[in-house]
């Protein structure tokens, strides 16, 4: 009777079939939480919006060097533009790496794409609103210096914002991330704040331009070199992976002392340039850290560092300009 009995209940429960998600009950990972609202903070990249501070303080202090007026209206909406673009740029780069998987294996803080926490698509819908908005306050700007041509330099501006990691064939994923960086960041951002405001550009915007657009390059290689392992699995040829760890070191380094370089040549001229050597206390930290750092993750405190660095020499130059 007892083996019986055995042999009855052994087939019932070999009848009796699993109840609930076989995948839950296999072990299966939970899907990702939906993205917070401290994530989609996190996902505008805070630490990069000094590089979109910097040019419209050195390009606004140029202007007050040809007109004795400070333009407030004309400077807000510059600086609304450029830190509308830089989020822009941000959420576009969320997105592209993202559906790349690019950012599947980041050293860095959790992208919104690559995490699963967001939807490719409404990053994508995030990142077209701010390009948006940033392109209403360029045409208020064209508008109110009536330089139509300027329209041009907003199209670029958001077509080199879009194709850095989007597009067929990214140039950031050529290498060429840096250039773009000093020529919009830089070059285009300052000049082009001072123009808006007095219609002239002096020599002085000239030389903060090359300082802003060293600064913001500066930003971008300790961002390239702490991805520069899973760059190069992922096939993203920055120009780090180009040319290397040591050489990547060597180029930071450059890249944020010359700026100060440029302050002491014009500090003869504008005493308050002097100023600007206090920024060292921020890039010198950083420095340190780029040539010792062991984890990558270290990095993120030298580029928020070199972030600070430009914020702070673009208000010290700034206070020298209009002095």
């Amino acid at each position: 009777m007892a083996g019986k009995t055995r042999k009855t209940r052994t087939s019932t429960a070999k009848r009796q079939q699993p109840r609930g998600n076989p995948r839950k009950a296999q072990g299966a990972p939970p899907p990702p939480p939906k993205a917070t609202a401290r994530d989609w903070i996190g996902a505008a990249r805070l630490r990069t919006l000094p590089l979109a501070i910097t040019p419209v303080l050195i390009g606004t202090g140029a202007a007050r060097l040809v007109d004795n007026q400070f333009h407030w209206v004309i400077a807000l909406t510059c600086l609304a533009v450029a830190v509308l673009l830089q989020i822009g740029v941000n959420f576009a780069n969320d997105y592209s790496d993202g559906i790349r998987g690019t950012d599947d294996v980041r050293v860095g803080p959790a992208r919104l794409t690559a995490s699963r926490r967001a939807k490719p698509r409404t990053v994508l819908i995030v990142a077209l609103v701010f390009f948006a908005l940033a392109g209403l306050a360029g045409i208020a700007l064209v508008i109110r210096s009536q330089q139509w041509w300027l329209l041009l330099v907003g199209a670029a501006c958001i077509a080199a914002a879009w194709f850095y990691t989007g597009g067929k064939r990214p140039y950031g994923y050529a290498g060429l991330g840096e250039l773009f960086v000093f020529v919009f960041f830089g070059l285009v951002a300052t000049v082009g704040t001072t123009w808006v405001q007095v219609l002239s550009i002096p020599q002085e915007a000239w030389f903060g331009a090359v300082a802003a657009g060293f600064l913001a390059v500066a930003v971008l290689l300790a961002n390239n070199l702490r991805d520069i392992d899973q760059d190069k699995v992922a096939g993203k040829k920055t120009l780090s992976v180009r040319i290397g760890r040591r050489a990547t070191q060597a180029l930071f380094t450059a890249l944020v002392l010359l700026p100060f370089a440029i302050a002491v040549f014009l500090a003869p001229f504008y005493p308050g340039a002097w100023l600007t050597l206090m920024a060292l206390l921020a890039a010198l930290p950083a420095i340190l850290i780029v040539w010792t750092y062991r984890a990558p993750r270290e990095l993120v405190t030298a580029l928020a560092l070199t972030s600070l660095t430009s914020v702070a020499y673009g208000a010290f130059l700034f206070w020298a300009f209009i002095g």
